[in-house]
């Protein structure tokens, strides 16, 4: 299966927030697109995710700990682990969720 990706219907997921989201058999890859101060709000779920910046500057907690992450940098949120974010700059993000994000279908 082949996809545009700029082609894949964008859903927002908070304020300033959006992305495109594309299904494997196990898997969930989510290309992100963060507004300059957008805020992810504190949040867990079953999925292990693994998130790398292409562009911009993210700040991240997970489990209790900030850091900045910018381009080249890629992080596990292991499965249900509370995290959040905050967009110091626009920035893309690859997300990928195992397993499969059904709620994002």
């Amino acid at each position: 299966m082949q996809k545009v990706i700029s082609e894949i219907e964008q859903r927002e997921l908070a304020k300033g927030i959006k992305g495109r989201y594309f299904h494997t058999n196990s898997t969930t890859i989510g290309f992100v697109d963060i507004e300059k101060g957008a805020i992810l709000p504190a949040h867990s779920h079953i999925h292990e995710q693994t998130t790398q910046i292409t562009e911009g500057q993210l700040e991240m907690t997970i489990g209790g700990v900030t850091q900045i992450l910018k381009p080249g940098v890629i992080t596990l949120i292991p499965s249900n682990v509370v995290h959040s974010a905050r967009a110091l700059t626009n920035c893309k993000v690859v997300d990928i969720f195992s397993p499969v994000r059904e709620d994002y279908k």
